[in-house]
């Protein structure tokens, strides 16, 4: 009899790894007709899911968790995807788990841990703050991927990333290059040590370099969202009228921006440029298309989940890895406008 995997019942239902994820793991957010065909596929296929066959033959394979912060996030949701694609065929089962970007995936951990006994963590969007002290007590391994955390208290913590601090640097400096001067950056409340704030400091070693000092006034937090990057740039704006250039630190956000510049009556890049994170598909095809800094999202997940298998199964100690991103410069950003 054929033993089927996540990845098969994907396929038989025509949707995401995620999607079928979402249906076992019970979760509101995945519309009727495509649950009921994918329990449907579940109940043919006699799939009980890797968990569930784990407690049932009493194996000693082992469940891990990708907690996802930011679940309106594309690229956040196309790494996790991926992640699940990456790990489908390896003996330890894999679960995800989606909170919106103000919740605790810390306190998110400790309580699958509690419920669920997994067995190694793997945080997408989190943020390594002050809030990580309630993993003190976990000697469990755990991956943070897209964020750096060497510097951690957290003795079996990893981490694969880009280098935010040169990305941020190389954003900032091509709109330096193109003559723009009053550049605002649309980010988060900035945590030391965590990638925004890596892409921050990468933005002021920038100007630092061109002989120019930032002018905090242009800092504008943000919901990493459309509609977040939407609603900050329409209350920026009107402040801050003589802003021809946006370091967004997510391409959702800035892609909000565009919209909100638009629907003020602003022309991109003609009067203020754009410049995104992520490089998420939908930039390629957005009008006008948009200059970002592509994360290989490819890369992010095979190394984030090979690294917690090492972990898990060999009993590897942590280490960190950083990958290669690309400038991708496209429609959204020009030459500063003549005053």
């Amino acid at each position: 009899m054929k033993i089927y995997t996540i990845r098969d019942i994907a396929e038989k239902a025509g949707v995401s790894v995620t999607t079928v994820s979402r249906v076992l793991n019970h979760r509101p957010d995945v519309n009727p007709a495509t649950r009921a065909k994918v329990e449907k596929i579940i109940a043919e296929c006699h799939f009980v899911g890797n968990a569930n066959a784990r407690s049932l033959k009493q194996t000693d394979s082992d469940l891990a968790a990708v907690i996802l912060r930011g679940h309106q996030n594309p690229f956040l949701n196309a790494l996790a995807e991926e992640m699940l694609q990456q790990a489908a065929d390896s003996k330890t089962s894999f679960m995800l788990e989606f909170i919106d970007e103000k919740e605790d995936e810390f306190r998110t951990a400790l309580r699958l841990s509690h419920e669920k006994h997994d067995k190694g963590f793997i945080f997408v969007g989190g943020r390594p703050d002050e809030r990580i002290k309630v993993l003190s007590g976990m000697n469990v391994p755990m991956v943070f991927s897209t964020v750096t955390v060497e510097k951690l208290p957290i003795e079996r913590a990893s981490s694969v990333a880009v280098d935010d601090r040169a990305l941020g640097y190389q954003a900032v400096k091509t709109l330096l290059d193109q003559g723009h001067r009053n550049i605002a950056i649309f980010g988060a409340a900035r945590s030391e040590g965590d990638n925004l704030s890596m892409r921050y400091l990468g933005a002021l070693d920038a100007f630092h370099d061109a002989g120019l000092v930032f002018d905090e006034s242009r800092y504008m937090e943000s919901r990493f969202s459309l509609k977040g990057g939407y609603d900050s740039a329409r209350a920026f704006f009107p402040v801050k009228s003589d802003t021809t250039a946006v370091f967004a630190m997510s391409d959702v956000m800035a892609m909000g921006v565009i919209r909100a510049l638009k629907d003020m009556g602003k022309r991109v890049p003609e009067d203020v440029s754009v410049f995104g994170f992520d490089g998420i598909e939908m930039g390629k095809y957005f009008a006008p298309r948009l200059t970002t800094i592509e994360q290989p999202v490819e890369n992010l997940a095979r190394e984030s989940v090979a690294v917690l298998l090492d972990m898990l199964e060999n009993g590897s100690q942590p280490r960190h890895v950083t990958v290669d991103a690309v400038l991708r410069m496209r429609e959204s950003v020009a030459s500063a406008p003549e005053s």
